[in-house]
Order: structure tokens, then sequence, then C-alpha cells
């Protein structure tokens, strides 16, 4: 009876000093973890006070050097004045500096450098530089709109301004440069969170008329502008006016991305249009369908219309119009396993233009087509063939064709040469040799396309 009372009293002790230890290391714990989350607070409050100071340090007012206080004169005696005694101020505990509370001295901390403040007011700034070099002979007839480039010329340096505007809105500056004077090639705002899936832009635009008529310059696969874009849509201007666009994506079957877009400018643009008054308004319409057709391919299909006034009522009494009909079909192959070192893309654009004159309306039929091979990770070779009517002159017809070679030493340069041959309609051939150089500064946004 003994032995058992014993290990009784022997067992609710061990119970009671393992119950005690498990307590003291629960309680370990707990001070352990509670002074580890005051030991975090306390470097927390420290960044931020040191931060409050640095921001202090770069203000303007802070970056000023103190003056050093004149003593005050007495009128009495002419003796400097006791300087007045001064409390110093408070300093900011860690919670108010990081909520910007102002002390009794006054002085807000300033969040940001100067830096940050000129970000956030400036727009994205970026220069491309176009030179053209040409060597051979063209003798283009006085009719014909393709001119030669001269020996050595600085066709274009294009400034680029670009920024967000707010939430709801952008905007996108695009200057042209030449030796002979400035032009605003591109000036819009876009509109993107309109009600209903629409998307509005207002300024002065290039038309979405085809494809060769949106692009920049700089964008081109090739040196000049294929003999049915000068011929009948304008050329190197094109279709760019002052105007609204308003554009929406459709709702397509089966992986189809379509895209509509209606515009309507003032009615100038280069040779194509010309308004006498305010009515003579020009539009454009344009329907875009995508699809990919396997993971690497894709096919690109536009159709597009486009109606003005001409620039023969300047000298004759009546409307005259133009209309314009496009289709454009693009296909682009890129492996994605080889697609920094291979790629191919074939473009094609078919235009049918209906000029009024007083003799009778001119109907001119243009075509180009072209592809483009990248055979190595810096090297695209290609080439296009010309075939295009004119547009005052349905019975002259101008043919060629162009060879290329672009090496990009980088995304911000590429250097490009250009065979180029052309037959005018009166039986003059021209052999050319172009040489170009094309280079970037600064974040340049990207163009549709």
């Amino acid at each position: 009876m003994k032995k058992t009372i014993i290990a009784i009293i022997s067992a609710a002790l061990f119970c009671v000093s393992l119950r005690g230890q498990q307590t003291n290391a629960a309680d370990a714990n707990a001070q352990s973890s509670a002074a580890l989350e005051q030991r975090i607070r306390e470097l927390e409050d420290r960044v931020i006070a040191l931060e409050g100071k640095i921001r202090t340090m770069e203000s303007p007012q802070a970056a000023q050097p103190a003056q050093p206080a004149q003593p005050a004169v007495t009128a009495e005696t002419g003796a400097p004045a006791p300087a007045p005694t001064t409390v110093p101020a408070p300093t900011p505990s860690p919670n108010e500096a990081q909520a910007g509370v102002a002390t009794s001295a006054g002085q807000l901390p300033v969040y940001g450098g100067s830096s940050a403040a000129a970000k956030a007011l400036n727009p994205d700034v970026s220069v491309i530089g176009d030179f053209v070099g040409a060597a051979g002979g063209n003798s283009a007839p006085s009719l014909a709109s393709l001119q030669p480039f001269p020996s050595l010329q600085m066709h274009e340096s294009e400034l680029g301004l670009q920024a967000i505007i707010d939430p709801y809105a952008r905007g996108d500056f695009f200057i042209s440069f030449g030796e002979e004077g400035v032009n605003l090639e591109e000036g819009y705002i876009t509109f993107t969170a309109l009600p209903a899936g629409f998307v509005a832009k207002v300024g002065k635009m290039r038309s979405v008329f085809g494809k060769v008529n949106l692009m920049h310059n700089h964008v081109l696969p090739w040196v000049d502008r294929p003999l049915v874009s000068t011929n009948l849509v304008g050329g190197e201007d094109g279709i760019d006016d002052a105007g609204v666009s308003i554009e929406r994506i459709l709702p397509a079957p089966k992986g189809i991305f379509l895209e509509a877009t209606g515009q309507l400018f003032r009615g100038d643009s280069a040779d194509v249009f010309h308004a006498q008054q305010r009515s003579d308004v020009s539009t454009v319409e344009h329907l875009r369908g995508y699809k990919d057709i396997t993971e690497s391919t894709n096919l690109d299909i536009g159709l597009s219309y486009a109606r003005g006034h001409n620039d023969s009522g300047l000298t004759l009494p009546g409307d005259f119009i133009t209309q314009l009909y496009g289709v454009d079909a693009t296909v682009r192959w890129k492996p994605l396993r080889r697609s920094i070192y291979h790629s191919f893309v074939a473009r094609s654009e078919f235009i049918w233009s209906q000029r009024q004159q007083l003799s009778r309306e001119q109907r001119s039929f243009g075509f180009y087509t072209s592809g483009d091979y990248q055979f190595a990770r810096r090297w695209f070779a290609g080439g296009r063939f010309d075939w295009s009517e004119r547009s005052g002159f349905d019975n002259l017809t101008d043919k060629g064709g162009a060879a290329t070679l672009t090496y990009w030493p980088s995304e911000f340069s590429q250097v490009r040469g250009e065979y180029r041959f052309t037959k005018y309609a009166e039986n003059r051939d021209s052999n050319e040799l172009l040489m170009q150089l094309i280079f970037s500064l600064g974040a340049h946004g990207a163009h549709p396309f």
C-alpha cells in the first residue's frame, strides 16, 4: 500500500513538472515573439524617420544654404540688440513624418525628388532620324508622281511626344522635320474608355486606308513607297488630315478578330482630296480581319473605302469626287522556337481609283506585292513588284521592282540597301541604288503593324 501511494505521488509530481516546463516554454516563445515584433516596429520607425529626413533634405528649401542672421541695431545707442532666444522645434514622430503632418516649424516633407516630378509632368520624348543616299539615274517624267531622291538627304527627323493624360485618354504627337520645313505628321488624343467598347481619336492622323498609308517612313520595310501608293493615294503624305476616328472590335466566331473603323476628315489630303468649303469633308472606312492559322502563322485582311472632293473644282465649276477602293492582305510566319532568327512577311495591296474630271472619269488601278525574309538574327532580305496606273491619266502605266537587304545593329538602328528599277509609261527607265540609315533616340511608341 505504501509503495502504491509513493508511485501515485511520484506520477503526480512528474505531470506537474512536465506541465510547468510546457507552460514555461510557451511563455518563453510568446515573450520571444513579442520582443521580435517590438524590434521590427522600432526598425520600421527608424526607416520612416530616415526617409523623412532624406526627403526633407531633397526639397528646394533644404537645398538652399542657411543665411546667417544679421544682428538688429537699436535706434538709441546704435549697439547690436540682444539676439532673441529661439526654442527648437520639436522633432516629428515617425508616424507624423510618414503621414506628412506639419510640425511647428511649418515645413512639410517633400516626397520624391525633382526628377520624379519632372517625369510625372513631361511626356515620353523620342527622335528618329532617316538619312537616305542615292546613286544611279532616274529620269522621271514631269507627270509622274514618283520623284527621285537627291544624292544625299536627311530625309526625315521625327520627334515623338507621347503620354497618358489620365485613366481615360492618352496623347500622341509626331512632328516631322525635313530639310525644307516642319510638318505635324500626326497629333491626336485617344479616348480608350468610351461606353460599348468604342475607341475614339481626335486630331490630325493618318487614315486607316490600306496598310502602307498608315505607316511612318521609318516603319516601312523599304526605302521608298510602292508606285500604287504614290500614284493613287498621295505618296509619302498620303491621306493625312485633321478629323475624328471611331473604331470598335466586332464579335466574330472561330477565333477571328474583326475591327471596324470610320473616319471623318476635313477634306485636304495631298493630291488626293481637296476641300473648297466646309461641307467638302472626306470619309474613310476600314474593316480589318485577323486570324491565327497556326501557332507560327497568321493572316491579316483588310477592306478600305475613301471618298472626297478633288482639286478639279479649283479651275472648273462643279463638284468633282474621288473614290478609292482597297483590299490588303498580310501573311506572317514566325516560328516560336527560332523567332529571333527566322521570320517571313508577305504583303500585298490592290487599289482602285475613280476620279471625276471634266473630260471623263478616270478609272485607275494599281497594286504591289512584296516578301521579306529574315535569314539571320540581324539580317533581312526582301523584294517588291509594283504596277500602277496614274490617278489623273488611267492610260499611263508605271511598272517597277525593288530588292532590299537590311541589317539591324540593334533595335535602335538599321542600315538598308535597295536596288530599284522603274519603267515609266513614257518608255523611260531608271536604275537606282538607295542607301538608308535609321536611328532612334528615346522611347518611341509602337506603331500599328
